[in-house]
């Protein structure tokens, strides 16, 4: 007689009230997260658990070794060992354990606050500034060495490479940096330190101010940066300084033609014309 677990098989819309009413992606999940909860185990034991065939949960778990979500190791065996082969026993890889909430942030939360309130708010922002100098000088070389105009796409693919999903499109004024991803958005809710920090590092960098527009942290769908458009240094004060430069040294090749022959000739026009009028 077969099982729900079997039905995949026949028919590609499980029916609904099945075990496997919500698919193969459904049921995996069933699986790790029974492992979550009670730890290493073998697939007869999954199985149980689950009410499902212990070769249908073995076909699911070969998909998540395949996957890197679970890894099968031999169970230890206490006392006198039977005949065969010991069990293999599954448990979750670090990669399967990130898929489940888990008390890091919680953790991470607990202990900013401890620092803020036994050393004040400001050692919380030396914290987030501390814990990015590492990687603002990672990011430096590929931002400093790309054109003027590219250094927020740089600075772009240099945060996707460290998976926050970023980057750079124009904008009115200069250009939006955009991080559709922040592994840290859940603490910076209460320490908005952690934003700042980070702004601070994409000033630096990109060798302008930049304002936030929005954060994941604070409710938004993306992290937005505005980052000012920067006026070439032929056009900037240097290229005024040029022109002013140029003027002064103008005036001073000739001092005595053009500025003294003006006031002489309104001082010949006042006795002039005070002579005509006696």
């Amino acid at each position: 007689m077969r099982t729900s677990e079997e039905a995949p098989r026949r028919t590609p819309v499980p029916a609904v009230g099945t075990p496997e009413h919500d698919g193969h992606e459904g049921t995996r999940h069933r699986v790790t997260r029974s492992i979550v909860d009670h730890g290493p185990s073998t697939a007869a034991d999954l199985a149980e658990r689950l009410e499902l065939t212990p070769a249908g949960v073995r076909r699911h778990l070969d998909a998540l070794v395949a996957e890197g979500v679970v890894e099968a190791t031999e169970q230890r065996v206490y006392g006198r060992r039977g005949r065969g082969r010991p069990a293999k026993v599954f448990a979750l890889t670090d990669a399967g354990r990130s898929g489940f909430h888990q008390e890091y942030d919680e953790l991470a939360a607990d202990a900013l606050g401890f620092v803020a309130e036994h050393l004040g708010d400001e050692a919380v922002a030396k914290f987030a500034r501390d814990r990015l100098a590492a990687r603002e000088e990672r990011y430096r070389p590929s931002v400093e060495s790309a054109p003027a105009g590219e250094r927020a796409r740089a600075l772009a693919e240099a945060l996707s490479a460290d998976g926050y999903a970023a980057s750079a499109r124009p904008a009115p004024g200069g250009e939006q940096l955009c991080q559709h991803h922040c592994p840290v958005a859940h603490v910076a809710e209460r320490f908005p330190q952690l934003c700042e920090a980070e702004a601070e590092v994409f000033a630096r960098l990109l060798g302008t101010h930049v304002q936030r527009l929005a954060t994941i942290a604070h409710g938004d769908g993306v992290c937005t940066t505005h980052v000012p458009a920067v006026q070439a240094q032929s056009a900037g004060p240097t290229g005024r300084g040029v022109g002013s430069s140029g003027r002064k040294n103008s005036e001073d090749k000739n001092p005595p033609r053009r500025g003294p022959s003006r006031p002489r000739e309104s001082t010949d026009a006042t006795p002039a014309s005070g002579r005509t009028t006696s």
